[in-house]
């Protein structure tokens, strides 16, 4: 006899193996349908997973963050298939789920329009309304590297290298397409119907500038049309009160295309800008605060010591100055630990009030 706790706490007994999807149906018909995902034991898993001993279980909707996550995966999916229907020789790379929706990274010689995406979305609505079956399928190591290079995915093939040896890798198909992915899915396409592709952007090939350019297209997905709707509404709300639009309306500052991301402030927004720094002065000053500025650019050992050249150096600006490596600064804290280091200190210097207008730079 296999014991299931749910969320609530109560325990239902099945006499043999039983799936997530027949275990929602024991609890109720209406349950079965709304469910999208579940974890077994804290472990995200389709419908289709079978449970074979005693377990915890969550059973997730769309409105879980799990649910969306799983929903969206599969739409990243969908996408892929209807690429590879309109395009044959489209490369994919990767294509997970994100807050709020999904993208795909794909190689492609044609360069996807924003007018194309309408089209490529109708064909993602045709594979839902086809129902296609999502099946989980293993290969060794061996067979995964074969099927990525008789089908021409080089990036595939260089994910799949990097696996250990005896790894067995997982795939999901649906109808003519398949795809090597974790998991899980959808039990099927049908489900996602209400779908939008938002915009095409470039991606350098894991985030990397050394490597080729990709097309990112960025899309997100609902379960109902309603919802997609409202979150299509809000978005351009949001695009009414968009700080650069705003910004340059109001002449205060705007976005040149020599520098992207960096602002140039104009003469009003300078004025703006005034006033607030002068209100951050004078209400640390109230408090005791006493300002310092640090170097905007520091050497590498710096940020070896903080951590970020081996956790976030792919958001630095990095620069060679005399055969050294520097870095801009992406926050201020380590340039303030030296000002901390300049000097001894007794524990009747605490708290150290210390502030600092730090210009810093992110990728």
């Amino acid at each position: 006899m296999i014991k299931v706790t749910l969320k609530d706490g109560s325990i239902k007994e099945f006499e043999g193996k039983v799936s997530v999807l027949d275990i929602a149906k024991s609890i109720s018909e209406g349950l079965a349908r709304a469910v999208v995902a579940a974890s077994v034991n804290g472990e995200t898993v389709g419908l289709d997973y079978e449970v074979c001993e005693d377990c915890e279980l969550n059973l997730y909707k769309f409105d879980d963050e799990e649910g969306k996550d799983v929903f969206r995966h599969t739409s990243a999916h969908m996408l892929a298939q209807a690429l590879k229907r309109l395009y044959p020789g489209v490369k994919l790379a990767i294509g997970p789920s994100i807050e709020n929706g999904f993208y795909y990274d794909i190689d492609l010689d044609h360069r996807i329009t924003e007018e194309e995406l309408a089209k490529i979305e109708a064909e993602m609505k045709k594979i839902a309304k086809e129902d296609l079956k999502i099946e989980r399928y293993e290969l060794s190591k061996e067979d995964a590297l074969k099927w990525a290079k008789e089908n021409g995915e080089d990036y595939k093939v260089e994910l799949i290298e990097e696996l250990p040896e005896g790894e067995v890798i997982s795939f999901y198909k649906q109808g003519d397409f398949a795809d090597l992915c974790r998991g899980p899915h959808l039990p099927s396409t049908k489900k996602v119907k209400a779908v939008k592709l938002l915009s095409v952007a470039g991606a350098y090939w894991r985030g990397d500038e050394k490597n080729k350019m990709l097309q990112r297209i960025y899309g997100t997905s609902f379960e109902k049309n309603k919802d997609l709707e409202a979150y299509l509404h809000l978005m351009e709300e949001a695009k009414k009160r968009d700080h650069r639009k705003l910004g340059k309306e109001l002449e205060l500052f705007f976005i040149p295309e020599e520098g992207p991301g960096f602002p140039l402030f104009m003469p009003k927004g300078m004025q703006l800008k005034n006033a607030l720094l002068d209100f951050w002065r004078q209400v640390h000053r109230e408090d005791n605060y006493v300002e310092i500025e640090t170097p905007i650019i520091l050497n590498r050992h710096l940020w070896e010591t903080s951590g970020h050249w081996y956790h976030y150096k792919e958001n630095m600006y990095t620069v060679k100055i005399d055969d050294q490596d520097f870095a801009i600064k992406p926050m201020n804290c380590p340039g303030g630990m030296l000002y901390y280091k300049s000097k001894p200190h007794s524990y009747r210097d605490f708290p150290m009030r210390v502030a600092e207008l730090g210009r810093v730079h992110r990728h």
